[in-house]
Order: C-alpha cells, then structure tokens, then sequence
C-alpha cells in the first residue's frame, strides 16, 4: 500500500499491524515511516508510531506525517512507561492477526519485514509457529557494545536455552493472539523467545540487516543493559517454572 492510497477502513482485513516505540527519536521518524510504506508497499498493514513522551518534537513530526501516510497511526503515553511498555500499547490497538516490530532509532531495517512475515506464514511453517525473530548481521555497533551484548546473550542462552542468540534485535513478528497471552513487564521485549515458548509456541530466526544510527542517541548504558538483564533473567526464570501445561483448549 503506497502513502498515496486511503488509509485502511476498520473493516479491512490486515496482514500486519507494526509497532514502533519512539521516545526522542525526532530525526529518524520521517525517514522511518516511509521505509514501512516502502517495504509494505502491497500488503494491507498499518503502522503504529507509540511515542512514549518523548521531550522533542517527535510527536509533533509523527503528526504531521498522518496527512501523507493515511496507513499511519500515533499512540502517545502521558508518562513516560519505557519501551516494552509502548509495544505493549501499540500491539493492544492494533487490528492485525500478526504484530511486527521495529525499534524506533532506524537501526532496524524495515526492508526486512516481509521477509519475517513470509517466514512466520509459509504454507510449510509448524502449526506450532508463532514467532519469528531477527538475528542482526554485521552489527553496526560500537566494540564495547558488541562484546557487552555478546556476553549477555551467552548468559541468557545458557540458563535459558531458547535459541535466541541475539536478544537485543527488535524486529520481529509474533501473532498478536500469543503476544496478549505473554506475561508483561518491564524489558520484556528481551525476552520474546522465552516467553513465546513458554505458552507451548515455536519461535524461529532470520538473518536481518543492521544499519548506524544515524541521529539521536542510545538510551541505554551497558552498565544499565546489565543490571536489568540479571534481574529480569532470573524473573524469567521464575515465569517458566510457574508454567503448567493445559494442552489445548476444546470447545463443545
């Protein structure tokens, strides 16, 4: 769908609906929401722009943009609630079956969502199948942060075992029905693959192109990455221990 058609009737079926958390993010929006068009020019889709109280005028630039991309909607937490959060917000508004992600800084490259979307519906694909993430390549990161990212992915994996070996990618598609079953918290975008599995669901992964970013800055420290890590890991865990199997459920 080009920015030029008129935008999607609450009616319209939907391939996917993508949720972009953004806080601060002023000069990488614009160029982001016309990559989405871009590369979802001929699916039915919508794109779910959740500003979490950014304190630039990031809000105000998404707004403008409504008028050339009809597909466009904006979502704005009062407070600021953080990233998982945000998706949180986007992925309850959406209308699509399937839910795909992106983080907001450009660094994801939206070329590569129908790729993950043709991967999660392949006619070949496990019923089981309800995830499929990206594992970057060719990081685009500073040294410090890929050895700092590499460590904390060996942790995880290791205690963890759910195949993800790089956590920290936020593009993504996940059925929206299993995503509104997960257990929320804080950073548990991190976390995706384990929670996925832990509803009795599959989740695979794709290689994906990573970019610079080109504006803005990040908003974590590794210091900071840490220390949430260890805490939400072990609440992981804990999450995975409480699980009890039901099966399936039958209607008569």
């Amino acid at each position: 769908m080009s920015s030029s058609q008129p935008p999607p009737s609450s009616k319209e079926p939907l391939d996917i609906s993508v949720v972009v958390p953004v806080h601060n993010e002023s000069g990488a929006v614009a160029s982001l929401v016309g990559e989405i068009a871009a590369a979802l020019d001929g699916w039915a889709y919508e794109m779910i722009f959740v500003d979490d109280a950014s304190r630039d005028d990031t809000l105000a630039k998404l707004q403008a943009l409504k008028a050339e991309y009809p597909a466009l909607r904006v979502l704005a937490n009062r407070k600021n609630a953080g990233q998982s959060r945000a998706i949180m917000n986007g992925v309850i508004a959406a209308r699509a079956p399937v839910i795909g992600t992106l983080d907001g800084d450009g660094q994801n490259d939206p070329a590569d969502l129908p790729k993950l979307l043709q991967q999660l519906n392949r006619a070949d694909a496990p019923k089981e199948l309800g995830f499929v993430g990206g594992r970057r390549v060719k990081r685009q990161d500073s040294q410090a942060k890929k050895i700092a990212s590499r460590l904390a992915n060996h942790v995880r994996q290791a205690l963890l075992k759910d195949g993800s070996d790089d956590s920290g990618c936020g593009i993504k598609v996940v059925r929206r029905d299993l995503f509104m079953r997960l257990p929320y918290f804080d950073h548990m975008h991190r976390y995706m693959p384990a929670l996925v599995q832990r509803e009795g669901a599959l989740a695979e992964f794709v290689e994906v192109n990573h970019r610079h970013r080109s504006t803005g800055m990040s908003k974590y420290t590794n210091l900071g990455r840490l220390l949430a890590a260890l805490t939400d890991l072990f609440g992981v865990i804990w999450l995975r221990t409480r699980r009890r199997d039901y099966g399936h459920v039958d209607e008569w």
